[in-house]
């Protein structure tokens, strides 16, 4: 017979007839309770499906105002900027937050993640490597830490997600470009491990299919966190070879843009819409210097604050609660916000 499957602590000490102060001191220290009592428990842990749950434990052995807040690479003024605003909403509410970055490296994660167990924290907000992480370490953690994914969301890990809407990017982009212009080619790497990166192109084949266009993607070589030298790279050998299909470009995101248009200047492109203008070039993200590029950039950005605010609002909901909301029927939570669109002089 298949058994009673138990959500929480007070589900427990009812089937097993055992008052509901007495299981918490077992769970917190066997030793404590008498020997016929730790028997009967141990008894109904094998009888029912009941794991405790170490978040809710570590409440009432009164929880560290521990706060981790981890990104995959601080250099990126994207994640410097959302990582300050955390940081401050968390000290304003009486945290005390510590800032990790993975510098792109899937064994830094890991041993963020390690080291951060040894802290308490009271939860973790991640915004983890993507399809470079160890997926089963992460899911372990979030087991035993409340924890909300940022930015990048990796299916079935964390208790919640906050991030952008990579279909409303992409949409608005693209359908910019085509009453504007020609038909964009979408630049990205050739082997992407963000998984905003991959949504992007899903979605920008999904849109010019709805239109009746074919796709056109080309792909740049590169690995690692140095996007800006990998777009100047792959735009240098794309326009040695004459190799765009078309004089409309859409980055997947800014900081290839940021590279490509510092190879069209080298090579002699003028990029933007008015007269003598060779390229068009439009990008997604609204990177802080994305106003500042020669010309400005064209592009679909997010909102890092109101992102990273929504983020910590939904940390602090999870560690007020008291219990990983995995573990309740509610399951899950995702929140999307919409992109939009950001005219300037590149397109």
């Amino acid at each position: 017979m298949e058994s009673q499957k138990i959500r929480n602590m007070e589900e427990f000490a009812a089937v097993s007839g055992i008052s509901r102060p007495t299981v918490s001191k077992y769970f917190n220290d066997p030793e404590s309770v008498r020997q016929s009592t730790r028997q009967r428990i141990e008894e109904a842990l094998e009888s029912y499906d009941y794991r405790p749950n170490i978040f809710a434990m570590n409440q009432n052995r009164r929880l560290t105002k521990n706060v981790g807040i981890v990104v995959p690479y601080l250099a990126d003024p994207t994640f410097a900027e959302m990582a300050r605003n955390i940081e401050r909403r968390c000290i304003e509410a009486g945290f005390r937050p510590s800032l990790f970055s993975a510098h792109g490296e899937r064994e830094i994660e890991r041993e963020i993640l390690d080291s951060l167990r040894s802290l308490r924290p009271a939860g973790v907000i991640l915004a983890p490597l993507g399809r470079h992480s160890d997926v089963e370490h992460l899911v372990r953690f979030c087991e035993e830490v409340p924890t909300v994914l940022l930015d990048r969301n990796i299916d079935g890990v964390g208790h919640a997600f906050v991030g952008s809407d990579n279909n409303s990017f992409v949409n608005q982009s693209v359908d910019y470009l085509l009453r504007t212009g020609e038909p964009p080619v979408f630049f990205e790497m050739e082997n992407p491990k963000n998984p905003n990166s991959l949504s992007r192109r899903n979605a920008y084949i999904s849109v010019m299919e709805s239109h009746g266009l074919e796709p056109m993607i080309h792909r740049v070589r590169g690995e690692g966190w140095v996007s800006e030298e990998i777009g100047y790279q792959g735009a240098m050998r794309a326009l040695n070879e004459r190799a765009l299909p078309t004089d409309t470009i859409l980055c997947s995101n800014d900081r290839l843009a940021i590279g490509l248009l510092a190879a069209c200047y080298e090579k002699g492109y003028r990029v933007g819409r008015g007269p003598g203008c060779a390229l068009r070039v439009a990008s997604h993200d609204d990177h802080p210097y994305a106003r500042f590029t020669c010309p400005s950039l064209t592009t679909v950005g997010h909102d890092f604050v109101l992102v990273s605010n929504r983020g910590v609002d939904t940390l602090f909901e999870l560690i007020e609660r008291g219990e990983v909301p995995g573990t309740q029927a509610g399951g899950r939570t995702e929140t999307l916000f919409p992109a939009r669109l950001v005219l300037r002089l590149s397109a």
